[in-house]
């Protein structure tokens, strides 16, 4: 499906893995799409990043993809759009980085007892 056609999953609607739209099921769907990750850290800054800033910020993401991201965060409550700003994290996007961070810290454990 194009990136134009693709709403952003919500809770309640089905997504792959589940049939009933399990708010976790629905954020991982949302979390695993391309480019959402790289988002939401780029925007971990208190000040907000216009879309060109971003997009280099990002380093490859092309202007489609991006803006369709962007759509699908904003959609979703986790990432807003500042007139003359740019785009942040919402209060509840600030929120789901702080529960992502401590997944950094698993992953370079994880990491470092592959290489034993």
């Amino acid at each position: 499906m194009s990136e134009k056609k693709r709403k952003a999953p919500k809770p309640g609607t089905p997504v792959r893995g589940s049939s009933t739209g399990r708010p976790v099921m629905v954020l991982i769907e949302l979390l695993g799409r391309r480019w959402v990750l790289r988002i939401l850290w780029e925007l971990r800054g208190e000040t907000p990043l216009t879309f060109r800033a971003l997009q280099e910020a990002c380093g490859g993401v092309s202007p489609s993809v991006l803006n369709a991201r962007l759509a699908d965060l904003r959609e979703t409550g986790i990432a807003e759009h500042r007139d003359e700003e740019g785009y942040a994290l919402t209060p509840m996007g600030r929120e789901l980085l702080d529960k992502l961070m401590p997944l950094t810290g698993w992953a370079e454990s994880w990491a470092q007892s592959l290489e034993k």
